[in-house]
């Protein structure tokens, strides 16, 4: 089945619809994005490995959650829908960090920023489908890996600007 993403305008509005395939075909048609970030005290973040199968980005360490916004679909469902597809996690009550604009070689992505804190005790029954590994990585850690080719370049740069919002 086609999967169908909203096409926005600058402002963030619904302009139109494309599968996902040719928004990903470099026809750099805007389309919303959701992040998660889940952090735990003592500046941990949680983060997933990449499915060696994924179209983008295979193989690397990125956002907790990450996902696209269904045509028809709000954002606020889109990070729910994803934490559960993802990480199996429900009853999230996420708070909006920022959205921005990020543009790759081949899309150009509208992206939510949401995050939420967890206790010790946080579990996660992660979708071997689409993610390899996952765990908390300690903030000394990911800055010590930073342009190795570890972490997705998005994440990488995402990071950078939530740091500086949390801190």
């Amino acid at each position: 089945m086609e999967e169908y993403l909203p096409i926005l305008n600058e402002e963030g509005e619904v302009i139109g619809k494309a599968s996902r395939k040719e928004c990903h075909s470099g026809t750099m048609l805007l389309h919303p994005v959701v992040h998660l970030h889940i952090f735990l005290k003592d500046k941990f973040i949680y983060l997933q490995k990449r499915s060696l199968k994924k179209d983008i980005q295979p193989g690397k360490w990125d956002t907790a959650v990450g996902g696209h916004v269904d045509y028809g679909e709000s954002i606020e469902a889109a990070i729910v829908r994803e934490a559960s597809e993802e990480l199996g996690i429900f009853n999230i009550y996420p708070k909006k960090l920022m959205s921005y604009i990020f543009q790759s070689e081949i899309e150009k992505e509208l992206i939510n920023v949401y995050c939420i804190t967890v206790n010790d005790d946080f579990i996660a029954d992660y979708n071997t489908e689409e993610i390899d590994d996952a765990r908390f990585w300690h903030f000394d850690e990911i800055e010590s890996v930073i342009g190795k080719g570890i972490l997705t370049p998005n994440f990488e740069q995402e990071y950078k600007k939530i740091i500086s919002l949390i801190e």
